[in-house]
């Protein structure tokens, strides 16, 4: 279960289950051949989420527990979820407040023994057990009102071999040396937005937040930020890789910026760079902002509010370099890097070549990441901008993670090019399974952890977002054990 991978190997990709849809706007979405794919999918498949609107009452009767994913496993921790839920008046299964417990003990040891049990009732089960021993596996049960928890029917839990299935896992074993940085990961928030899921016009059902609530992604920016605050997550910079807002629109964006300045100071706390749904748009609601260089009817409310377009953030952390890439394109999907942003990327890293150094940006760029995402090879970063990255990445050895987002999935994929560079996508925060990564950096070498958040009202809307694309969702976003806790071996001794 765990995955180790030293820098010089071209390939440190883990495999999702397939090519399943996945939540967007409609400019984002699978093509129609998979919207109609899912369509005949959900009239075989029951929908695994909650109602789509409103609270149901659940009746007395047997309670299940079920949806159990192991989350999050780092060298010393991990992070278990479920949700509980029982009959209603009409015999569907909704969620339903229960005692939580973990039963946990080393593999071939001692029998099981309760290590964490929930302070209050809850149907969405959120169990973080702490102290365990790095390199060990171990076995456990979650359990609700005493009923073991399962996984859900999925392709992403359920099959054979999975920490879910088979009740085990192995903690992480760290590099070696000091932990020098910690950094979080995270993109795809949709400020703004109200329904998630829609692909084409109402289709299929989206997904709205419960009257009198706040708006969904309000609740899970507010989840992320107050996570990272915590001292067990630890992080030093939130690196955001676009899509902060749900069309640009000037409120949006103004809004968006007034949460994290509130939350901490950008350029020192926060970096951020924008995504296509932060690109210059054309319309009434854009007229105030300034026009696009190079256009005439494009407006870049982005530009008053982060940033000019297509130009490079650059940051610098203990000797750590952090590169932020404007991949946004005037219109469309699809991702691109103008000349001068690629020519000042080159002479950034032709000056020093081996320090170390992340970059982020909101568009994939391998080529294994565009016949894997379900909108296919034009929903990434267009193949010239994309393998002139990283053939500069060949000559500057000092880079060593892409973070993406974008395709709102947690998975590694290959480099076109011999370089070592480990190219990861991390799940959205604005829905299922809605949270972040993060990076560790020893003087030894790394460590990647996806972490879901984990207010009350950020698990609710994860759980209930489960059910977006009849259920499917998670096959396509959670990614595998690997792809969501790994480890990379590689020096970075120099960094202070």
């Amino acid at each position: 279960m765990q995955s180790t991978v030293r820098a010089d190997a071209h390939s440190v990709g883990g495999r999702d289950p397939g090519d399943l849809p996945h939540s967007s706007m409609s400019c984002c979405g699978p093509s129609r051949r998979t919207l109609l794919g899912a369509f005949g999918l959900a009239a075989l498949l029951s929908t695994a989420g909650l109602p789509g609107g409103g609270r149901a009452t659940a009746q007395s009767g047997s309670i299940v527990a079920t949806d159990l994913e192991v989350v999050t496993v780092t060298d010393t921790s991990a992070v278990l979820t479920w949700t509980s839920r029982g009959p209603d008046a009409a015999g569907r299964l909704v969620p339903v407040d229960t005692d939580g417990e973990v039963l946990l003990a080393p593999a071939g040891g001692p029998p099981l023994r309760q290590v964490w049990r929930s302070g209050a009732a809850t149907a969405f089960h959120y169990a973080e057990i702490s102290g365990l021993e790095p390199g060990r596996a171990y076995r456990f049960e979650a359990r609700s009102a005493g009923v073991r928890a399962v996984p859900a029917v999925s392709a992403a839990t359920g099959l054979p071999g999975t920490p879910e299935t088979t009740g085990t896992f192995a903690t992480l074993v760290p590099p070696p040396g000091r932990l020098l940085r910690t950094l979080a990961l995270a993109n795809d928030i949709h400020y703004g937005e109200t329904v998630s899921g829609l692909v084409v016009g109402e289709l299929p059902p989206g997904f709205r937040q419960e009257p009198g609530l706040p708006p969904y992604p309000q609740v899970m920016l507010d989840a992320l930020l107050d996570d990272l605050r915590r001292a067990d997550r630890g992080a030093e910079i939130l690196l955001l890789a676009g899509d902060l807002s749900a069309e640009a629109r000037p409120e949006e964006l103004r809004a968006v910026r007034n949460r994290l300045d509130h939350w901490g100071n950008a350029g020192r706390d926060y970096l951020a760079v924008r995504g296509n749904h932060d690109r210059p748009h054309p319309g009434t609601d854009y007229t105030g902002c300034p026009v696009a260089p190079g256009t005439a009817a494009h407006h870049d409310c982005w530009s008053e509010v982060f940033g000019p377009r297509q130009q490079l953030v650059e940051h610098e952390l203990g000797g750590l370099r952090l590169l932020g890439l404007d991949t946004s394109a005037l219109d469309g999907a699809g991702g691109i890097l103008d000349a001068p942003q690629l020519d000042h990327v080159s002479a950034v890293l032709h000056a020093e070549p081996d320090r170390p150094t992340i970059v982020f940006g909101h568009h994939p760029v391998t080529a294994e990441s565009g016949i894997t995402n379900i909108g296919g090879p034009g929903f990434v970063l267009d193949r010239p901008s994309a393998l002139r990255l990283q053939h500069l990445y060949d000559t500057a050895p000092g880079v060593f993670l892409q973070h993406s987002g974008h395709t709102h999935r947690t998975r590694r994929t290959r480099p076109d090019t011999g370089c070592s560079v480990e190219f990861l996508e991390v799940a959205a925060v604005k829905e299922y399974p809605g949270g972040y990564g993060l990076l560790r950096i020893y003087e030894g070498g790394y460590t990647v952890n996806f972490y879901k958040t984990r207010t009350a009202a950020a698990r609710r809307w994860s759980t209930l977002t489960r059910g977006e694309y009849f259920g499917l969702l998670p096959d396509y976003t959670l990614g595998t054990f690997a792809d969501r806790n790994h480890v990379v071996l590689r020096d970075f001794s120099g960094l202070s």
